[in-house]
Order: structure tokens, then sequence, then C-alpha cells
């Protein structure tokens, strides 16, 4: 089983996650912030990642440092669920539209940590959470899951849309590059032999 658990606990956030690559796309999210639950519903769901989490946080300041923490716990339980990733596809890539929005993800395992994000949201805040956070998000993700990751919008008007597109396409682009590729079941998918 592809499966981690993560505990974090700071001054600003308390956060529990459990993560199963190989689930069936359920998730129970309770991050404290409304969006951020349904984008990581979306994005369990359409990466077939049981997902649960629980997150106390300062949200009395603002929803900076919930986010951020919680793209860092996902990233780790990524890693931890991984090991040394032997007989994954590493790769994956997905362009998703969501209505009007289209969104290009693509993502290499590579160890190496990187965020492109070319995403313009138009809006400073979908409900009551900050637009900006998103790229936060990933950014901890990346650091934590040391991946290159590129996200790229080719179109979009809608702030909601446009991060709907996002986090489902993150979730597709993930579910592609951590599935076991049966031909090479026990190689590290790296000329390096390791990653």
């Amino acid at each position: 089983m592809r499966t981690a658990q993560i505990e974090r606990e700071t001054q600003e956030t308390w956060i529990s996650l459990e993560l199963n690559l190989d689930g069936t796309g359920q998730g129970e999210i309770n991050s404290g912030c409304g969006f951020l639950n349904h984008m990581l519903e979306l994005f369990a769901r359409h990466g077939d990642f049981d997902l649960k989490l629980q997150c106390r946080g300062d949200l009395d300041v603002d929803a900076h440092h919930t986010v951020e923490d919680i793209g860092i716990c996902l990233g780790r339980a990524f890693t931890q669920a991984l090991g040394d990733k032997r007989g994954i596809c590493r790769y994956g890539q997905f362009l998703l539209p969501m209505d009007e929005a289209l969104v290009l993800c693509a993502a290499d395992l590579s160890g190496r940590d990187y965020l492109s994000w070319a995403v313009e949201l138009p809006a400073h805040k979908v409900g009551d959470f900050d637009t900006e956070l998103a790229k936060e998000f990933w950014l901890a993700f990346v650091r934590n899951c040391p991946a290159s990751v590129h996200l790229r919008q080719l179109a979009g008007e809608n702030t909601h849309h446009i991060l709907e597109a996002v986090f489902k396409g993150m979730g597709r682009t993930l579910k592609m590059a951590v599935a076991l590729d049966p031909r090479h079941s026990d190689e590290i998918p790296s000329t390096k032999g390791v990653l």
C-alpha cells in the first residue's frame, strides 16, 4: 500500500493528513476554509487519491498559514507514500477544460523543486478565499514533494473555474505521474538510478 500519515503542529496550524495513492478518490477534508475544502475534494476525486485532512489554523489572522501548511503536508505525504519511486511513470500531464477555462498541467517527480505559475486570476477573492494563496499552496507542495510542476492557463475569465481547472488538472496529472508502469516495476525511472 502506497500510503502516508502526516501530523504537523506549529504555533500557527495543527494538521493531520492521511493519503492513499491507490485509492478511489474519497476525500474527507476539513481545512477550516470552505473553498480549499472544495478544491482538495476535486483534487482527490480526479486523482483517485483517498485523502483525509483535519486542520486547525489561525484563520483569525487569515488563511495563508493554513493553505501553505496543508501544501507542505500534502507534499510530504506524497514523498512518504512514493518511497524510492521505484516503478512509477514519473511524468504526468493533462489539459483540463472547465467551461471557458483551460489549464495545462504538467509534472515531473524528479526530486527537484520548481513551479512555473502562468495563471492569471481576475478576482482577488472567491468567497473568503484569497486567490493568491493557490500559488502558495502549489509552491509548498513542490518544495516538499520535490517536483517540477508547470501550470499554464490557456483560457479563462471566471476565477473559480480557473482554480478548479488547476486542482482537477493536478489531480489527473499526479495520477499519471504516480501510476505504476508494469514494464518497469523494479526500476527507478531515471538513468541516474535515483530520484
